[in-house]
């Protein structure tokens, strides 16, 4: 923002005009709170028990798509029957991801009344389901429809980071169908960045590609 040199406002109208114009930028610095990466057919110890369970190592994954920290409280997950699986607390950072295992959400539901099966992901296809809770009304965030092809063994589906469309994670259990999505031979990513096929970008000074051309 840039201050004229006026009478009417002095030096101090004009630091006040910048403090709100910052205030301004802040509260514009919004969360985009979204589901990112789903596993509904574990085959392996996801959680790190030290043993397996089809219960407990299914997981999701949630990501803070935004460029302000989310205050997570009124969110929470469900499948496709609609029936609260696990509610978040705390906050995630811009760009932060936070992992939910069958366990955690087993845990949660026993902790607070509910029935408790965890996540209940189907292994034939199913939903996930993101909500939040805004006053009396309890608003859809974001889902996802799986197809029974990416619930199959140690396969997860997830956001790819360039783009945000979904992509099948399929290194563990390559796919060779041709039933949309198809796969990429990358591997699942609990609790970090879908990288996979991304294109990295490297910052460089102006004076090393100049460099080059020398």
């Amino acid at each position: 923002m840039r201050c004229l040199r006026l009478p009417v406002l002095p030096a101090l109208g004009c630091l006040l005009l910048l403090a709100a114009s910052a205030a301004h930028a802040r509260s514009n610095a919004l969360p985009d709170v979204r589901l990112n990466e789903i596993l509904a057919g574990p085959a392996r110890d996801w959680d790190g028990s030290g043993s397996f369970s089809s219960r407990d190592d299914e997981w999701i994954e949630i990501l803070n798509a935004g460029s302000g920290a989310a205050d997570l409280s009124s969110f929470f997950v469900t499948d496709g029957d609609s029936i609260p699986r696990y509610a978040f607390s705390g906050s995630l950072a811009p760009g932060g991801v936070l992992l939910v295992t069958g366990k955690m959400s087993y845990d949660w539901e026993k902790a607070n009344g509910q029935p408790a099966f965890g996540l209940s992901l189907g292994n034939s296809g199913d939903s996930v389901m993101l909500w939040r809770v805004a006053g009396a009304d309890t608003l859809l965030v974001d889902s996802y429809t799986y197809t029974s092809h990416e619930a199959a063994a140690d396969r997860s589906v997830g956001r790819a980071i360039d783009s945000g469309t979904w992509e099948l994670f399929d290194a563990l259990d390559p796919y060779t169908g041709t039933i949309a999505p198809m796969g990429t031979l990358c591997a699942p990513t609990p609790g970090a960045p879908n990288t996979c096929g991304s294109t990295p970008v490297h910052a460089r000074t102006w004076g090393a590609i100049k460099s080059e051309y020398r």
